[in-house]
């Protein structure tokens, strides 16, 4: 297929990318290669993907609406995979602007190109963030979203009901994702595993917000990459079941579908970090913070929805995923860390 994927030089996106090339599919990339993080670590998975002759990339931001029309009407795209965003649940308490004009502002623009074009199915990344004030774990897709607490969580919600409209008004088949904590080689820098990995190696203190006593679904990267790209295959349809009468926000009537994808077994930080100390056969400094604004305590995937869609689902286990993104950092950052 034609597969227009934007955020391509993210983390996600150019796992997402590798598969759909690997399988023989045509990827048109896009992405602003912004500086939220060192654009040398995106430039370098963007490498990875220009090796591939079924890989074509367009530097543009989502926000440019003429840009990105022009785009797709030349990829002519099948289906869209849309990634992009700006990410940061604290990153949008002091950044609102930012996080609002990419994730509103440019899902509009995606809708809209996908539209004009007739797309096939739109797959979009959604976050756990949505949940926010929620405390019944694990999460489940139908439970309410509607109290986020943080506006990166608010976006995310948007982004849901912004496709459902689309897909209510146009036909347009959209399947938003709830990602939880991915991890795995060629990940962010400024995401726990990321910043935790660099400060025990480097023998900075680790900087634990509520003191460590957060709960996070860590989910290894090949784990949400291969759901989504199996989600791409499968485009979303109107669900004969819908009771409009108690309307669940994850499925409706029109070609609608919200999943969790989420490893399933949350831990603890602490429960972490002892871990990735056995891993790297260091110890880790603790710096004891309070909660940040914005942060929940604790999240947890319930996918058995999404598993009844598409079938059983990957699941690495927490350790070797860890071995894993060790052993990537040490080859990116050099064995002078291991001293």
């Amino acid at each position: 297929m034609k597969i227009l994927l934007t955020g391509a030089a993210g983390f996600i996106g150019m796992h997402v990318a590798l598969r759909l090339l690997a399988r023989g599919d045509e990827v048109v990339g896009i992405d602003n290669l912004n500086d939220y993080y060192d654009p040398a670590l995106k430039l370098a998975r963007l490498a990875r993907l220009r090796a591939h002759p079924g890989f074509r990339f367009e530097q543009l931001s989502i926000e440019d609406g003429v840009t990105l029309s022009a785009v797709f009407h030349r990829a002519a795209p099948q289906r869209v995979v849309h990634l992009a965003a700006q990410v940061g649940v604290r990153h949008s308490v002091v950044a609102p602007q930012s996080s609002a004009g990419s994730n509103l502002q440019g899902f509009v623009n995606v809708l809209e190109g996908c539209r004009a074009l007739q797309v096939e199915h739109l797959v979009y990344a959604s976050s756990s963030s949505v949940y926010g004030a929620n405390a019944q774990l694990p999460y489940v897709e139908e439970q309410g979203v509607d109290h986020p607490l943080s506006l990166y969580g608010a976006t995310k919600r948007a982004n849901e009901l912004m496709a459902h409209a689309y897909s209510h008004l146009f036909g347009i088949p959209t399947t938003g994702v709830r990602l939880f904590t991915v991890y795995g080689p060629w990940g962010r820098p400024d995401m726990a595993m990321f910043r935790f990995t660099r400060a025990i190696l480097e023998g900075q203190p680790l900087d634990l917000y509520n003191e460590g006593h957060m709960v996070r679904d860590f989910t290894y990267v090949d784990d949400v990459a291969e759901p989504l790209v199996r989600l791409v295959d499968k485009p979303a349809t109107p669900d004969a079941a819908f009771d409009a009468v108690r309307p669940d926000p994850a499925r409706s009537d029109a070609p609608f579908r919200v999943f969790n994808v989420g490893g399933g077994h949350p831990v603890q930080l602490l429960e972490l970090i002892a871990a990735l100390e056995e891993t790297l056969g260091r110890q880790a400094q603790r710096r004891l913070l309070p909660l940040q604004a914005g942060d929940v305590l604790a999240t947890g995937a319930d996918t058995r929805r999404l598993q009844e869609w598409i079938g059983p689902c990957p699941a690495t286990p927490l350790r070797v995923g860890l071995r894993r993104f060790a052993d990537w950092y040490l080859s990116q950052h050099g064995e002078a860390e291991r001293r």
